[in-house]
């Protein structure tokens, strides 16, 4: 008989099986084993279910909402908002500041226009809050002057740099996709820190 994906039962029978019985193989299973009233020992995978496939067991619908909810709390680090800098005097704040705590600077150069711009902010975001040291900016070009831009040297969006004692050390320019400009942006920071 076919297992229906919808039940929670087949969803959890792992988990079932674990708390029951501590051996490694589901296929084992005794029938009966506590966790569900529908399941007995059978030949598909050790289970056999309902004829319907509409049978829902409570205790197993809680713990998949619960299961649900824990990975994606857990799966998300906290982001940490990015201040944004404004204008040159901004820039010169930040790192003179940085230089006396001798601590790097993560800057995004972007637009509001640039779709990969504005997607990739969140991202670097959550980056942020991995690394608790290390403050994370970003200019939009649009708001700046020009002196601003031509100081970072930048000529292409997204561009993220890393700057360290006052002095640029390194960029990237992300203009493929996020995550792989995050790990990028992640190897800058463990390299130049």
């Amino acid at each position: 008989m076919a297992m229906p994906a919808s039940n929670p039962c087949v969803l959890y029978r792992d988990l079932c099986h674990r708390e029951q019985h501590p051996s490694p193989s589901p296929v084992s299973t005794p029938a009966g084993c506590g966790g569900c009233p529908q399941a007995t020992s059978g030949p598909i995978g050790g289970w056999i279910f309902s004829a319907t496939g509409r049978d829902w067991c409570a205790r197993w619908k809680r713990r998949r909402r619960e299961a649900r909810a824990g990975a994606f709390w857990n799966s998300r680090p906290a982001s940490v908002e990015m201040e944004e800098i404004t204008g040159m005097e901004d820039m010169d704040e930040v790192l003179r500041h940085s230089q006396e705590l001798s601590q790097p600077v993560v800057i995004e150069w972007m637009a509001s226009w640039c779709r990969k711009c504005i997607y990739l902010k969140p991202k670097l975001e959550e980056l942020a809050a991995e690394y608790p040291r290390i403050k994370f900016y970003f200019v939009d070009v649009n708001k700046v002057p020009q002196a601003l831009i031509k100081r970072g040297n930048i000529s292409k969006m997204p561009t993220i740099q890393l700057w360290k004692d006052g002095e640029w050390k390194a960029e990237i320019i992300g203009g493929h996709k996020a995550w792989l400009v995050i790990d990028e942006v992640r190897e800058m920071i463990q390299k130049n820190t």
